[in-house]
């Protein structure tokens, strides 16, 4: 269980970390930034989680929204994931989650 745990948190923080790397490449590159190879490689990172928030938001939301609306969604599973683990660890014992 800890295994899986792990997993998904890892996981999620890469994603997390990627959308933010985006988002300060989105203002720094400012107009060139879709000729820029590492926001083109965030992008390619990120096309799953973005999908998914696109699917999961309404129709009202803005396509350039929807990144923002995907790092608020993982932030919270990320939130859920850390606490499933907290209590995991806790019901186990401390020392067997090391």
């Amino acid at each position: 269980m800890l295994f899986w745990l792990n997993a998904a948190q890892l996981v999620l923080y890469i994603g997390l970390l990627a959308l933010l790397g985006q988002g300060a490449l989105y203002v720094l590159a400012g107009a060139q930034r879709q000729r820029n190879f590492v926001y083109q490689l965030f992008q390619i990172l990120n096309k799953p989680w973005v999908r998914a928030a696109r699917w999961i938001a309404p129709r009202q939301v803005a396509d350039q929204h929807v990144p923002v609306v995907a790092f608020c969604v993982m932030a919270v599973l990320y939130l859920v994931v850390t606490l499933a683990k907290i209590e995991h660890c806790i019901a186990i014992g401390v020392e067997a989650c090391r």
